[in-house]
């Protein structure tokens, strides 16, 4: 299992002001501030941001614990300006219970927000 994962980005202010803003419904917050950003919850700090070259073509997501909180962080995304990709939809074609909703970050990475479970 992944334990954290490390971006590079040429816009920083912009990236902590979108991972800010989405992740919040999650329950995370910024927890470090300096050359290296960083993101997590009250017993975990797994997403950073450092300055550098921005990897191309990269697809990540934000399990969560409802579709609610899906919906929730899309909103969040939306709300604040940020670069909507799809709005929070059953895929049935992965499988029957598959929620998600996908954005963009500063530097053009699809974020995913996905809930597995049946409700």
């Amino acid at each position: 299992m992944i334990d954290h994962i490390e971006l590079q980005t040429h816009k920083m202010a912009e990236a902590v002001a979108f991972y800010r803003d989405v992740l919040a419904p999650l329950g995370y917050a910024q927890k470090m501030d300096g050359p290296t950003m960083g993101f997590g919850t009250n017993t975990s700090l797994d997403l950073f941001l450092i300055e550098g070259e921005p990897s191309a073509n990269v697809h990540f997501a934000f399990g969560t614990e409802s579709r609610a909180i899906v919906d929730l962080a899309w909103k969040a995304g939306e709300a604040a300006g940020h670069q909507t990709e799809r709005p929070p939809a059953l895929a049935p074609h992965i499988h029957p219970n598959y929620y998600a909703g996908y954005l963009r970050d500063p530097d053009g990475r699809l974020i995913e927000f996905v809930c597995q479970r049946p409700e």
